[in-house]
């Protein structure tokens, strides 16, 4: 049958809008194409171990971007909203985890030749990453009473109103507290931010830093025991239940809102423990520390797939890596990261708003 014997609902028809997709698409793809012949194979400016360093930061600075992206994907399954103070969740661990320091360090042991961090260095690890979880899950549950709670029956866009008015708040609140400086966190002797083991590529040393190294591996460890916990447990079951639809759980006998409760009280740990990674691994930390991460982590949930665990895992590291690459790559300046990470979500938005891998739908929402 020829096409013009069809009716006209069934003919598809290629719009003004798909045809600028495409232009911008090919745009893009030969601008990015011409510059990385141009940096890698004209000019030459890096050597092998300088990309080995840009891969190994992008990889832990995206491992600490996936743990702030759960807890924004927790969230979306489950409310459908975007908890824009989630970032702030992930400052006030990070600020737990310095203080919790600062004592340990001020803290003699025996005669007082040397600090308890000095002498107990595991237990002071350990304490400070408990303040920093314990303080950012006492914050996000807080929030989720506070803040969202009284506004479940609202229309989507009040509740995402209260999570910017409680992001606001909470980055002026710690400037009050804690001023407006930044502060160093003081690592332990056994995670100094310059030692680590060193690898020689191309005749020059590469060193991969105790912390990188502490913070990667921590960082897989909690979100392979989330998505355990999601997929294996029975609070686990009740959230993807609560994901799918909260009035038939509720009619199943499950309390829908300790689901919720409990659902940010998972994602402050993560932000938490991200928060104490970020200071042990980059150093400084002040008020609006969670600002950037936290956009950057909203970037990876949608360059994944948002309501996706391992869409915001893949997001993430993808995310770290072009950050970390792109600058290089294209033979910019690498004070315009930000850029190439917001450009990249403006293009997913456009050409792929459902992710890299794409929403999960029905009974796989969570």
């Amino acid at each position: 049958m020829p096409e013009s014997a069809l009716p006209a609902r069934t003919r598809k028809r290629i719009t003004p809008y798909q045809i600028a997709q495409v232009v911008i698409g090919l745009g893009f793809l030969a601008f990015v194409a011409w510059r990385l012949y141009e940096v890698l194979v004209v000019e030459r400016t890096y050597g092998p171990d300088t990309w080995l360093k840009f891969a190994i930061s992008g990889l832990i600075i995206g491992s600490v971007y996936a743990l702030i992206t759960i807890g924004y994907t927790l969230v979306y399954a489950i409310l459908r909203m975007i908890n824009f103070a989630h970032s702030e969740v992930f400052m006030v661990g990070a600020f737990a985890g310095f203080f919790v320091f600062e004592a340990l360090k001020s803290l003699p042991v025996g005669t007082g030749e040397h600090a308890f961090i000095e002498v107990y260095p595991i237990p002071s690890i350990i304490l400070g990453f408990v303040a920093g979880i314990a303080t950012s899950m006492v914050t996000g549950v807080a929030l989720e009473r506070i803040a969202y709670r009284p506004l479940r029956g609202a229309p989507r866009l009040v509740p995402l109103i209260s999570a910017v008015g409680a992001s606001i708040f909470l980055q002026n609140a710690a400037q009050l507290m804690f001023g407006p400086q930044r502060r160093t966190f003081v690592n332990l002797p056994a995670l100094d931010r310059n030692l680590g083991w060193t690898l020689t590529v191309g005749e020059k040393p590469v060193l991969i830093t105790y912390t990188g190294v502490f913070t990667f591996i921590l960082a897989i460890v909690l979100l392979i025991s989330l998505y355990l916990i999601v997929q294996r447990t029975r609070l686990g079951r009740a959230m993807r239940a609560v994901s799918e639809n909260k009035q038939t759980a509720a009619l199943m006998g499950i309390d829908v809102d300790g689901v919720i409760s409990r659902t940010f009280a998972i994602s402050g740990v993560l932000a938490g423990a991200a928060g104490v990674m970020w200071g042990i691994h980059y150093g400084q930390i002040h008020a609006y520390v969670g600002f950037i991460p936290g956009i950057k982590a909203f970037t990876a949930a949608v360059l994944g797939g948002i309501g996706n665990i391992p869409g915001a895992m893949l997001g993430s590291m993808t995310l770290g890596l072009i950050e970390s690459l792109g600058p290089g790559g294209l033979g910019m300046d690498f004070q315009l990261k930000d850029v190439i990470a917001f450009s990249i979500l403006v293009l997913v938005l456009i050409f792929r708003p459902s992710g890299i891998l794409g929403e999960v739908l029905s009974e796989e929402k969570l």
